[in-house]
């Protein structure tokens, strides 16, 4: 008998009913779920639910698509609203006479007005807005976005708002999300951009967080490493060992009570001596928004207590 389960747009099959095996793999051009293991088409009747024509570059996809934007929380109406074009054009694309232009602009005068229609709506629309500004400037996933406008609209619904500035909330979502998603970026990062102080910020997110009760694990140091890592332009190896010094730090208790991005930047820095990649104490601190006091203090602990011999 085969164990089935409803996953969005078709129902699949999630067990082997040959080996019993759960790693299954869909074969989208023929239309079967495949097990890994043993190779038994387990099922191989399945809906294509994609569009009937096929387009080979993106404006043949455009021009052929009979749909909108999906819907998104980023956007106040949840970009469910219809939006008149700006150019003054009619659907042929030649232009239009003076009497309809001036009716044009009247529509889209009042459309601007109803789809914000009240002070709720404005205060999400404001807040929306300056929430993508933000993450555009941070660089963070579409994920992290969409997670952001939701929790901030779960703070407009239980009245958390009120005597906090909109930036100072967005702002505090922001981060909480990021934590969420393990995409990492300090207090300071946040409070670069969003024009508010890292207290504020600290403080309206201990706020939130309590209130609508979500639970975050602490940061660990190995979060910041792939992209402290990055920015230094920096190898997988060193990568990999700055990960093992981290682990090996975790087991021994060095990390609790140290902020994570110091115990990642000096994880780094030895990583890179050892590897031959050197890079300065100024650099790693730079980019890992510490001093270079801390990463001293931080790379001498854990060469003390891991017993690295740190070539100079």
């Amino acid at each position: 008998m085969i164990k089935r389960e409803s996953i969005g747009e078709y129902e699949e099959s999630n067990i082997c009913n040959e080996c019993g095996s759960k790693k299954l793999s869909v074969d989208h051009e023929r239309a079967e779920l495949i097990c890994e293991k043993c190779g038994l088409v387990v099922d191989d009747e399945f809906i294509d639910t994609g569009p009937e024509w096929r387009a080979f570059d993106s404006s043949e996809r455009e021009s052929k698509s009979r749909v909108g934007a999906p819907m998104t929380f980023t956007i106040h109406d949840k970009g469910l609203s219809t939006m008149i074009d700006w150019r003054n054009r009619d659907s042929q694309g030649g232009s239009i006479s003076s009497n309809k232009r001036a009716k044009l602009y009247r529509m889209r005068k009042w459309q601007k007005r109803v789809r914000v229609s009240n002070a709720m709506e404005r205060n999400l629309a404001f807040a929306l807005s300056e929430l993508d500004r933000m993450c555009s400037q941070l660089k963070l996933p579409q994920s992290v976005r969409e997670d952001s406008a939701v929790l901030y609209r779960q703070a407009i619904k239980e009245n958390l708002i009120r005597g906090r500035s909109i930036e100072g909330v967005t702002a505090s979502v922001i981060y909480a999300s990021c934590r969420q998603r393990d995409v990492p970026r300090t207090l300071d990062e946040i409070a670069e951009v969003a024009r508010v102080s890292r207290k504020e910020i600290g403080r309206t997110f201990r706020f939130i967080s309590r209130e609508l009760g979500f639970k975050l694990l602490p940061i660990s140091p190995k979060d910041y490493i792939p992209r402290f890592c990055s920015e230094l332009e920096l190898s997988e190896a060193v990568e990999k060992v700055a990960h093992d010094l981290i682990n090996e730090a975790i087991e021994k208790g060095l990390v609790s009570g140290r902020g994570p991005t110091g115990v990642a930047a000096s994880a780094i820095y030895i990583s890179a001596l050892k590897c031959g990649e050197k890079r300065t104490q100024r650099e790693v601190a730079k980019i890992a928004s510490v001093t270079e006091v801390t990463i001293r203090n931080r790379y001498k602990e854990l060469a003390n207590e891991l017993n690295i011999d740190i070539p100079l």
